[in-house]
């Protein structure tokens, strides 16, 4: 419980500081905005084709946007060098991190969910199901985020760049703008690496849609890149963090 309190005093202060930064707010919120629109504009899909893509770019964006931005901030204003000599372990100071970022994806997250429902006039199914994907991809994809993070530098906008050159690439290759069904056979097996393809397939589901993979596959491929990606985090961060005092 102790470990949990100050776990969650480190969120608040990323919610508190970060939040309207501006890597965050254009990487997060407008980025995937603009892009969605751009691919949407003056095509007639239907609202259920629409609405799992909106959802899943805008979650996938806002969960990682913020704690790549952190880590570096904190190095550039020497206020790591106080959570490092406060009597905190790395995995708190990560799971502060990616807390916050989870509620940053939860919040942002409804805004498209309710685009679709009343803009759209796309029809929910399944809302438990949409409830329990938005919650494991947020987490997921808030975790997905630290990896970013790893390299120990002061300058956000170099963390940034190197997220969405991982980012971009997953958005396209994850059934975001297009059913796995409709990928050619290679594209279809390189959506398996990608956790924003399970994210899209149980949307889809919620929404009515038949996705090539089913609701139960995809919450258990979600959960295990979850766990994958925080142990190489984690391992990665407790080998960098002390370097980023020299920085």
């Amino acid at each position: 419980m102790n470990a949990l309190a100050k776990s969650w005093a480190i969120a608040k202060k990323d919610i508190y500081i970060y939040y309207l930064k501006g890597p965050v707010l254009i990487f997060g919120i407008f980025f995937p905005t603009f892009l969605f629109l751009a691919f949407a504009f003056g095509r007639s899909m239907p609202p259920q084709n629409l609405a799992p893509g909106l959802i899943a770019l805008a979650l996938f964006f806002t969960a990682s946007a913020t704690t790549p931005a952190v880590l570096p901030f904190e190095t550039r204003t020497r206020t790591l060098e106080r959570l490092l000599a406060a009597p905190l372990t790395v995995p708190m100071i990560m799971g502060g991190d990616v807390v916050a970022a989870f509620l940053f994806g939860l919040v942002i997250s409804l805004i498209p969910i309710m685009i679709s429902l009343i803009a759209l006039g796309a029809s929910l199914h399944h809302p438990i199901l949409l409830a329990a994907t938005v919650v494991l991809s947020a987490l997921c994809f808030a975790i997905l985020g630290t990896l970013f993070s790893a390299p120990p530098t002061d300058n956000p906008s170099s963390i940034m760049t190197i997220s969405n050159l991982v980012r971009l690439p997953l958005i396209f290759v994850s059934g975001v703008f297009m059913p796995l069904e409709q990928m050619p056979s290679w594209g279809q097996r390189l959506a398996m690496i990608s956790p924003l393809t399970y994210t899209t397939e149980l949307i889809r589901h919620a929404f009515g849609e038949t996705g090539r993979l089913s609701s139960g596959l995809c919450l258990v491929l979600l959960a295990l890149f979850a766990l994958i990606l925080w142990l190489v985090s984690l391992a990665l961060h407790q080998r960098t963090m002390s370097r980023r005092l020299w920085v």
